[in-house]
């Protein structure tokens, strides 16, 4: 198949530099260069006397709802934040919550997960903006989720930039325009 010499105008290559850049439509990556890789994330917790039973509920908890097991799941979580009120089990109770369907709790927790995540828990601060984002554009609140979004891929999520491009109009546009000029290149 022979290759077509495609030339872009630079608007179109500024087009196209917004898709594959959600970041700089918003001029947010202009201010931190520095992005971190999500997976480098870490929660730091202060230690206290209930820490540890705390995070083992949790992690009961959590698996109860992989298991479908969300009545059960929501009992486990409750009985940790009895013990420590930490941004992580709201974040987690609030996955069980969508799953269980009831999604104004869900949006409750994730609400009271980013006040209480601190800068020494940016994982959990990164994931909550990022489950936060879905839930606000399955509500069809795409401001509310473009600017969750932007927050986790300022965090460094992979998953928010791909949910960015996916709500920015342009790019959509953009992404049609890219598929018809490839299927006229065939």
């Amino acid at each position: 198949m022979p290759q077509a010499n495609l030339k872009l105008s630079p608007h179109d290559q500024q087009v196209l530099e917004s898709i594959f850049n959600p970041l700089e439509l918003s001029g947010i990556a202009a201010h931190n260069v520095d992005i971190p890789a999500e997976e480098l994330l870490k929660d730091e917790e202060q230690p206290s006397d209930h820490l540890q039973a705390s995070i083992e509920l949790e992690l009961q908890a959590v698996r109860l709802t992989e298991q479908g097991e969300f009545d059960k799941a929501l009992l486990q979580f409750d009985e940790a934040l009895k013990l420590t009120e930490r941004a992580s089990i709201l974040n987690n109770r609030a996955q069980a919550l969508r799953l269980a369907k009831r999604d104004q709790e869900a949006l409750s927790d994730l609400n009271r997960a980013l006040q209480l995540a601190t800068d020494k828990q940016l994982r959990t601060k990164c994931h909550a903006h990022c489950q936060r984002g879905v839930l606000y554009r399955k509500l069809e609140n795409l401001d509310a989720a473009r600017t969750d979004f932007e927050a986790a891929a300022q965090l460094g999520s992979k998953f928010a930039k791909e949910q960015l491009v996916e709500i920015n109009p342009i790019a959509a546009l953009c992404n049609q325009m890219l598929r018809q000029a490839f299927d006229q290149l065939k």
